[in-house]
């Protein structure tokens, strides 16, 4: 495993397994596979609505907790000072740990200035080994980058070979804070592992497109957390640190690059909209 070194000295494993859309019954295996597969870096979220699962396989897996990085970020429904704080321990008690390595406020919704605060607090009472923000764009990045005691240490954004995030890429850089992908495979669409450029790049190292893929993020600095719920894919998605592309490949996959979501964007007020009806029914069904 490679590592990454954040603003505050703290070390994260350069690729990671993520439980996004992860079933609570599949979850509990996923995770101990992933740990028995080799990964480090375990990535979940309140919202996923599988934490408590995330902590049962990390206990399950015999791996010792301190080899571990643990994420997991704060929802919108929790945002603001007091809810974001009471939510911090909730799950901590859900993921049955003492501390996290990496809290996260997962969109750039709500009171985000009173969920950081509360993050920072938890951060210097030794609950959070490093706190940042998912799904920020520039603009908030910066603005929060200059309104904060403890800068951000981390950026969660979707990132893949067709969304290469190059602008926001350099921000972060500027700024201190790591550039973590979600979506790494874009969740397979525009055909992503049968994608001629991708196979022959992958194939001419006798590798899958799929790693290719994620070995073009890991030489830009970009940590990657794929999911798999297969533990075969599992191990192959960890198995990119023994090749390197060179210069030329590097330049034909940065041409994939069509600088625009897959998914949707933060500053789609209709997104917008849908994020807070989903916090909505989310509170009907409670």
């Amino acid at each position: 495993m490679n590592y990454i070194t954040l603003n505050n000295g703290v070390e994260m494993p350069a690729v990671g397994y993520g439980v996004y859309q992860v079933s609570p019954d599949e979850c509990v295996r996923c995770v101990e596979d992933a740990l028995h597969a080799g990964y480090r870096l375990i990535d979940t979220a309140q919202s996923y609505d599988n934490e408590y699962e995330v902590g049962q396989g990390l206990r399950q897996s015999g791996v010792v907790r301190g080899d571990i990085f643990l994420t997991t970020k704060i929802w919108i429904a929790n945002a603001g000072y007091e809810k974001a704080k009471a939510s911090i321990d909730d799950s901590l008690r859900r993921l049955q740990t003492d501390y996290i390595d990496l809290m996260l406020i997962h969109q750039p919704f709500g009171d985000y200035y009173g969920t950081y605060r509360a993050m920072e607090e938890a951060y210097k009472a030794g609950k959070l080994r490093a706190i940042g923000v998912s799904n920020f764009f520039a603009d908030r990045l910066i603005d929060l980058c200059h309104n904060v005691e403890v800068m951000p240490a981390v950026n969660q954004v979707e990132t893949h070979v067709f969304h290469q995030q190059a602008e926001l890429h350099a921000i972060m850089d500027k700024y201190g804070v790591v550039h973590e992908s979600w979506g790494p495979f874009a969740e397979g669409r525009k055909d992503f592992f049968t994608h001629p450029v991708l196979q022959r790049i992958g194939a001419a190292h006798h590798k899958t497109a799929a790693q290719a893929a994620l070995r073009f993020l890991l030489q830009k600095d970009i940590v990657v957390i794929p999911k798999s719920v297969h533990k075969d894919r599992m191990t192959q998605n960890l198995d990119i640190f023994d090749f390197s592309l060179s210069d030329g490949e590097m330049k034909e996959l940065e041409g994939l690059d069509e600088k625009e979501s897959l998914f949707f964007s933060h500053y789609d007020p209709k997104m917008v909209e849908w994020f807070y009806d989903m916090v909505k029914a989310r509170k009907l069904r409670k």
